[in-house]
């Protein structure tokens, strides 16, 4: 097997509540070392804005377990009126007071889950699907939007990688790396550049520690098994520390063979993956500083298309992440944090023809991005308490897609941005909150594009453009009786054009498209107004939202009906469909809705309902469907929990997807029936404490129905997995 050598100013605002600050708090693990705490500030949500008199977000009390003492047994029945259920209960009602809806996957969540991407732990969730290209291969689509609108990151760096330019091309982090992913949509995509207009997925993890562990380390080991494709993984964690030291590390290793389908075994849909990091931080009773360094290697097949050629993608990434935080507490500052990351990922993508394996492509990217944010102390004016923080961001990218057969899909672009943002929270009484941000970013694209796309003869010439997207939003969070909160939020952002939307030319062998970007596309404008009620506490909870969306020159990716060959299109081709990107102006308007009902105490527990329903409706100014968009879903379950058992058995169902746009075709409906029982105990404590031990049995599409995903250009051609059960399990120290 041939292996690849690896090798100016902005306002944003993000939704206050949740987890998605990739800085996790010093503050919010009470030191180990310090028997004093330091104040407690958050930023573990997706503002790092002083908040001193709210209850700490779900998320937040993960963390400062993690600086207490370990408990004598698994955590005790909830009950009924807690402020949050374990995410495992069907769709977690997560107990927080955001601007916009947060979806958290806690790690449980992806042990259970026998897929190879995080996509496959989010799929499910309300507003959320996948592009289901390959089992390896699977990005986040949020409300209908995908690519280069969503942002996948791990710990508040981008994962620079090319999934967004093509739905084969995998995410270079796997779902072993994560201790939970967190997906926030609306006004906090703006702290993270116009590309997260869609919405942001961050991947959050301890690879740069952040505190001291209390009993000087942690460790868990964890696997499982998959019957559909015969699927084995296993992987490790270790976090220790000393002193002001502390280090991290971690690996894992996946196999998985061709899945099983009710029609039979799909040919070509194997991955073989493994990765690990290690890091390092100095931690201080007023914050830390730390570096990792990570390698992810992952080989998996394409489905579909030419089956003799069995196409295969080969990717390989470094990359080294740093961030700091310090809390100053002087000069009107309350903390300074950063961020930084660089990396060099490579994928070959490799075929078979009479018998020999050839390279066909091979993409590359070498990106380095960096983000400084300024929290200042809370300012007491005569409206009310005002907190907030100021920050700039800055990267850089190279991106290359060389083919070794015919055109080029992208020859070397580079793009270089710049921004800087603000966000400021009032706190007008106790029952009223307030919040605003703008930002705006620099951003200049170059590389080789054609003029005319469309013309009869084609002309490549070097192109420069430049762009100056800007966003800003406001928000309102008021709490009514019962404790059920409304939110009001309006946004206005703008996203630049990527560099493949404006300058791909050529082949693209694994999706079989002959892609044609467009070097004269305008800056993208989006304004949303979304109204949303929360209750995260007592017997009922739920959560439920509605947007709306208006669209000038939405750019999307246009199947135009017309073949091409390697080097030109036209009626002789009939090899490669000819794909084009256009803008249109276009609306999307849905809503999202997840609920939870804790029925009564039975055996040594309780026992509860739970449901969800989402759409996502999406046209263009003419009245024509915008394509891929998934269709209307309900579901709902039934589980069980007390303190050491937990079991659910759910279905949910996705209807016939006929309002189809220009060139798709019409998409069955499907129901998937799960089911699910785990069971997590402490063993006998030992010298190296008391482990934690969870095993659990989770079966998926049980019904073995017909799944074909409307969003996957893959749909016509393959089938998703049948019938499945996993055995998971997992060996805590802590």
């Amino acid at each position: 097997m041939t292996r690849i050598s690896s090798s100016a100013a902005a306002l944003a605002i993000a939704a206050t509540g949740g987890a998605l600050l990739t800085g996790l708090s010093t503050a919010q693990h009470a030191w180990a070392q310090d028997a004093t705490p330091l104040p407690e500030i958050v930023v573990t949500s997706p503002s790092p804005v002083v908040k001193k008199h709210k209850k700490p977000t779900a998320a937040a009390k993960a963390a400062s377990k993690k600086a207490t003492a370990t408990p004598a047994g698994p955590d005790p029945l909830p009950a009924p009126a807690s402020a949050h259920i374990d995410a495992a209960a069907g769709t977690p009602i997560v107990a927080d007071d955001a601007f916009v809806p947060i979806t958290v996957v806690t790690e449980r969540d992806i042990q259970a889950q026998s897929g190879a991407t995080l996509t496959d732990s989010l799929q499910h969730r309300p507003g959320i699907t996948g592009s289901s290209f390959a089992p390896g291969a699977n990005r986040p689509v949020i409300r209908g939007l995908d690519n280069y609108r969503v942002r996948v990151q791990e710990n508040g760096i981008g994962t620079h990688d090319v999934s967004a330019l093509s739905e084969d091309h995998a995410v270079p982090v796997d779902p072993f790396a994560a201790e939970r992913i967190e997906v926030v949509r609306g006004p906090a995509t703006l702290r993270y550049g116009s590309q997260a207009i869609g919405g942001v997925v961050s991947v959050e993890n301890d690879r740069i520690p952040s505190f001291i562990p209390p009993r000087g380390y942690t460790a868990e080991i964890m696997g499982g098994l998959n019957s559909v494709d015969d699927g084995r993984d296993g992987a490790f964690k270790v976090t220790s520390g000393a002193g002001p030291v502390a280090f991290h590390a971690d690996g894992f290793a996946r196999r998985s063979d061709d899945y099983d389908t009710p029609d039979g075994r799909q040919r070509n849909s194997f991955v073989d993956s493994q990765g690990g990091a290690i890091g390092g931080s100095l931690v201080g009773p007023r914050g830390f500083v730390g570096v990792s360094l990570a390698r992810i290697e992952s080989l998996y097949g394409i489905p579909g298309g030419d089956v003799s050629a069995d196409p295969r993608i080969d990717m390989e990434q470094d990359k080294i992440n740093a961030k700091g935080e310090w809390h100053v507490h002087d000069s009107g500052i309350e903390a300074l944090r950063f961020w930084f990351g660089a990396s060099d990922y490579a994928h070959n993508e490799l075929a078979t023809e009479d018998g020999a394996e050839f390279i066909g492509s091979r993409f590359t990217n070498k990106e380095q991005e960096g983000r400084l944010e300024l929290q200042h102390m809370p300012v007491a004016t005569s409206l009310g308490e005002l907190s907030g923080a100021v920050g700039a961001q800055w990267g850089h990218r190279n991106i290359r897609g060389q083919s070794f057969e015919g055109e080029s899909l992208l020859e070397p672009a580079e793009t270089d941005s710049i921004a800087a943002f603000i966000f400021e929270e009032l706190q007008l009484n106790q029952k009223l909150r307030l919040q605003a941000a703008a930002r705006i970013e620099h951003n200049r694209v170059t590389g080789i594009g054609i003029e005319d796309p469309l013309g009869l003869t084609p002309v490549p010439t070097a192109q420069d453009r430049s762009f100056d997207p800007f966003g800003t939003s406001l928000g309102l969070l008021y709490e009514l009786p019962m404790n059920t909160v409304a939110r009001l939020t309006g946004q206005y952002v703008e996203r630049a054009p990527d560099a493949a939307e404006l300058f791909s030319k050529g082949v693209h062998e694994a999706t079989g498209t002959f892609e044609i970007g467009n070097p004269d596309l305008a800056v993208e404008k989006a304004s949303t107004i979304e109204i949303g009620l929360k209750r995260a506490t007592g017997s009922l909870r739920f959560d439920a939202s509605a947007y709306y969306t208006q669209y000038d020159d939405f750019i999307f990716k246009q199947l135009t009906g017309v073949f091409c060959g390697d080097t030109s299109c036209g009626p002789a081709e009939d090899e490669l469909k000819q794909l084009v990107f256009s803008q249109r102006d276009a609306t999307f308007y849905g809503a999202e809705l997840a609920a939870q009902y804790d029925v009564a105490r039975v055996w040594h527990g309780l026992w509860g309902i739970d449901g969800q329903y989402d759409f996502v409706r999406a046209e263009f100014d003419n009245g024509e469907n915008v394509p891929r968009i998934p269709p209307h879903r309900l579901g709902g379950g039934i589980f069980y929990r007390d303190a050491n058992w937990f079991a659910r058995v759910g279905v949910l169902h996705a209807f016939d997807q006929d309002d189809i746009g220009l060139n798709e075709t019409e998409t069955k409906g499907y129901t998937l029936l799960s089911a699910e029982v785990s069971y997590t105990t402490r063993l006998q404590p030992n010298a190296l404490g008391a482990p934690q031990l969870t095993v659990g049995l989770k079966g998926e599409n049980l019904g073995n129905d017909e799944v074909r995903n409307h969003v996957s250009f893959k749909k016509d051609e393959v089938l998703e997995p049948g019938a499945s059960v996993r055995l998971f399990g997992s060996v805590k120290l802590n």
